[in-house]
């Protein structure tokens, strides 16, 4: 399943939302007593980092509700159309699922892909630039430590591409 597929809850109802996929890496070799070098324990997922599906719900709620009310998006008629028709409960749990699927956690996301999802909502770039701002006042307001912020980040800008109309500034 491609990353992309995280974003379409909340790009339906509002457009746009978060995540990242969680790489598993090695770290470097640390040097341990006796000057031994042994390779250290894999890189904890995005999904154990954000602390896992509660938090992740969490910040998914308040996320979503500030996309519900933003008037740069609710200026757009196909976006205010889309939201009259997914109720937010079930959008909340989809992007939940979503972004605990991709940033490595156990959920499954059972949504339609991300171009697929916004093909009719005509984003402009301007929308996209207010979701993302919306996006960072919420991981900032939870207290999202750059690192993570920066992965999510650059997870949500890697769907661009299927989410603005290619014809709207």
């Amino acid at each position: 399943m491609k990353i992309q597929m995280w974003l379409y809850a909340s790009l339906i109802a509002a457009p746009f939302s978060l995540a990242l996929a969680g790489e598993q890496s090695d770290h470097p070799s640390t040097t341990q007593p006796g000057n031994i070098a042994t390779p250290t324990a894999q890189k904890r997922s995005l999904y154990d980092r954000l602390g896992g599906v509660y938090p992740i719900a969490s910040v998914v709620d308040d996320f979503i509700e500030r996309l519900l009310v933003n008037t740069t998006l609710n200026a757009n008629p196909a976006i205010r159309d889309a939201r009259a028709h997914v109720p937010k409960q079930g959008l909340k749990f989809q992007v939940t699922a979503l972004v605990c699927q991709v940033t490595g956690g156990p959920c499954q996301y059972t949504g339609r892909s991300m171009k697929t999802a916004h093909a009719r909502l005509n984003i402009s770039e301007q929308e996209w630039q207010q979701m993302l701002a919306e996006f960072l006042k919420t991981l900032d307001k939870f207290s999202v430590p750059a690192a993570e912020q920066t992965e999510l980040v650059a997870i949500v800008n890697s769907t661009k591409s299927d989410i603005v109309a290619p014809h709207r500034p």
